[in-house]
């Protein structure tokens, strides 16, 4: 799986991905987040020329899944990770994450984080699974604590949510 920067014309793929990819919170009885509207093309568009977007491409070079990482008090956070479901368990999102894990190394970030539902088998179990630690409230960085006040008055604290780290 080669991964590389977006280019402008596949911000709305990058839609089509995220929307495929949610509808497998339906089945874990999370419809609100399936049915969650993704970012649009113009926040897309800002990480892409922010330098903090990448797409995991097929054989002929279409995207089938993304990345997108801001940089939060010094560290790579990773905003999203979104494959779509027929590219799913083959490691591409794993891929995703060594690539940023990469970019986090080249620009001397000390770690990844991110943030993400606890008990949802693709979200904080799969992390941990590829390196991550779950961080308690008291190891939180001012940014992270940012984010998760900003996720809690989008709704997202009905489910269980948690702040994750790697080093890269």
């Amino acid at each position: 799986m080669r991964v590389r920067v977006v280019r402008r014309g596949e911000l709305g793929l990058l839609r089509d991905i995220e929307r495929a990819a949610g509808r497998c919170f339906r089945d874990v009885g999370m419809a609100e987040i399936a049915e969650d509207e993704p970012l649009s093309v113009a926040e897309l568009d800002r990480y892409r020329r922010a330098g903090g977007a990448w797409v995991a491409v097929d054989g002929a070079d279409r995207p089938v899944a993304y990345a997108l990482a801001d940089r939060v008090d010094g560290n790579v956070h990773v905003e999203q990770v979104s494959v779509h479901p027929s590219w799913a368990r083959r490691g591409v999102g794993r891929g995703l994450l060594e690539h940023l894990a990469g970019e986090a190394r080249a620009v001397g970030a000390p770690a990844l984080t991110l943030t993400t539902f606890a008990e949802v088998p693709w979200n904080a179990p799969y992390y941990e699974r590829c390196g991550f630690v779950r961080l308690a409230d008291g190891e939180l960085t001012p940014g992270l604590r940012e984010i998760r006040a900003r996720e809690a008055a989008h709704g997202l604290d009905r489910w269980p949510r948690v702040c994750m780290r790697r080093t890269p």
